[in-house]
């Protein structure tokens, strides 16, 4: 039977190591089935018994986003990450699993995402429902418009573009291309519109719009394959638009 290593790096805040664990190489065999083997027996390459890899996982069908981890450096989803994939792509038989970077650690390759939800409030990214049901049916939306909603619907707060966007780090209080993506969406929304002024402002504080490099990295890692920079675009062209509303109502001085 082929096997293959698992090099994960693990431990608790301040107290990281590299362990290594050997396991067979089954059919269609993912990184979160695998890390799930481990800890039916965690036994690592020197024959030690340890403590079982701690970890994420959900829906197991790359849903839920709480299984994101980087493997072989790359942020991704462990449920959909087929090791004789990855292997036949790197040409090597070892795997290195490790958290994301850009949050806080918790245990092994638990991360704290509380972040990203936090500046989902900022942005007021929900729908105020409360009365509307009163009011009758909304306007209708065009196919065109209901097929980038959905889209921008697809994100999972996996973090992902987080851990990808070079703007996101210590010294930054840039919200992250996830927020912007989903300022868009609620304000494409017929009611969420109604609440378009207080996210474009809140887009335009520090760490809004403006933080962002435009490095394009989070297009690119997202599993969802959202229009991330697409929709980054589209907010700035909002947020200026939002700046011209403000000045031409800013009451005269005279």
């Amino acid at each position: 039977m082929e096997k293959f290593i698992l090099k994960i790096w693990r431990g608790s805040p301040g107290k990281q190591y590299w362990e290594e664990f050997e396991l067979e190489l089954k059919p269609s065999l993912n990184v979160t089935a695998a890390l799930m083997e481990i800890r039916k027996n965690p036994v690592n390459t020197k024959g030690e018994k340890v403590t079982p890899v701690s970890f994420e996982a959900g829906c197991l069908e790359e849903v839920c986003g709480s299984c994101s981890i980087l493997i072989n450096g790359y942020p991704r989803q462990g449920c959909t990450a087929l090791i004789k994939t990855i292997i036949e792509e790197t040409k090597s038989s070892t795997i290195t699993l490790a958290p994301f970077t850009k949050f806080p650690l918790v245990r092994d390759l638990i991360i704290d995402r509380s972040s990203m939800f936090e500046n989902l409030k900022k942005v007021h990214a929900w729908v105020e429902a409360d009365g509307s049901f009163i009011q009758g049916p909304g306007p209708k939306i065009s196919p065109k418009k209901q097929e980038v909603m959905y889209s921008l619907s697809q994100c999972m707060t996996c973090g992902c573009c987080v851990e990808a966007c070079p703007q996101m780090n210590d010294h930054s209080d840039f919200v992250g291309p996830q927020v912007i993506a989903q300022v868009r969406l609620f304000n494409a929304h017929p009611i969420g519109a109604e609440d378009k002024e207080e996210r474009m402002h809140a887009m335009m504080e520090p760490g809004g719009i403006n933080a962002c490099g435009n490095a394009q990295n989070c297009v690119k890692v997202c599993p969802k394959n959202i229009p991330l920079t697409d929709s980054i675009a589209a907010v700035g062209r909002d947020a200026t638009i939002q700046a011209f509303k403000d000045l031409l109502s800013f009451p005269d001085r005279d």
